[in-house]
């Protein structure tokens, strides 16, 4: 099964570079060769049910280790592709 999974990374910045925990949260999500969208106020992340989930811990880890304060997190089927 594929998911779908959107997280914030707390706190906001505002103009400028995304804060160190954004940052290091997408770099997780790279390492994990999963595809997303990159967001300083959300970062999306699309791939089979256990390796986003699996990669979720290491984001949430990353993100606190580098500063952020609150992630917050939601995790749905992915509706773009074809029931098995």
């Amino acid at each position: 099964m594929r998911v779908v999974a959107e997280f914030t990374t707390e706190p906001f910045h505002g103009e400028g570079e995304p804060p160190e925990h954004a940052r290091r949260a997408w770099q997780v999500v790279q390492d994990a060769g999963l595809t997303g969208e990159f967001g300083p106020l959300g970062t999306e992340v699309r791939g089979e049910r256990n390796e986003v989930l699996d990669a979720l811990h290491a984001v949430m880890v990353a993100a606190l280790d580098a500063g952020a304060t609150r992630i917050t997190l939601q995790v749905q089927t992915d509706a773009h592709t074809d029931p098995e």
